[in-house]
């Protein structure tokens, strides 16, 4: 185990030296995106940039000042997303996805030489939210916390690499 600071968006080389179990801190632009935003995001491919981070999450944000602030931003289960993620991968060229509690067979050969799955602690949405910041948001006809999110990371972990890009799984 190694552990490694990523800044996004991320290289493809530096997405296939990651390994099982290895620990990440992740810096730079990601999105969130659950299942209504994962279909509109294959729909669209170009919605979000190629190389991109896409974090399972409905965040908690509340309005502060004019601002959106981030209370809670906990990692939602992956799996439920596991009929869309082989398409996300193909269409919209992510190259890694987070969340909690694992992905299917078909999702790991999707991401063969291409992403990596990094699981986050369920549970830690409030220490999550002070790592992040509200960049934007797109797509809030879906409700906030179906709505494409855009955030701002900075040292975001620990995540786990638990799918690499070899198809090495932790689970």
């Amino acid at each position: 185990m190694i552990v490694v600071l990523l800044k996004t968006p991320l290289d493809a080389g530096a997405v296939k030296k990651l390994r099982a179990g290895d620990v990440v801190f992740l810096s730079g632009v990601m999105f969130t995106a659950r299942d209504q935003a994962t279909r509109r995001l294959i729909a669209k491919s170009n919605a979000i940039p190629k190389n991109s981070v896409v974090y399972h999450c409905g965040p908690l944000v509340k309005k502060r000042g004019g601002k959106l602030v981030l209370v809670s931003a906990g990692p939602t289960t992956s799996s439920r997303m596991n009929a869309l993620l082989p398409a996300l991968i193909a269409k919209c060229g992510v190259r890694a996805i987070i969340g909690k509690g694992g992905v299917s067979e078909e999702v790991v050969r999707a991401m063969h030489g291409k992403c990596v799955y990094l699981a986050a602690v369920g549970g830690a949405g409030a220490l999550y939210a002070k790592q992040l910041r509200v960049r934007g948001v797109k797509w809030l006809d879906l409700g906030e916390p179906e709505a494409l999110w855009t955030l701002e990371a900075k040292n975001f972990g620990p995540l786990v690499v638990a799918v690499d890009s070899a198809g090495k799984t932790l689970y």
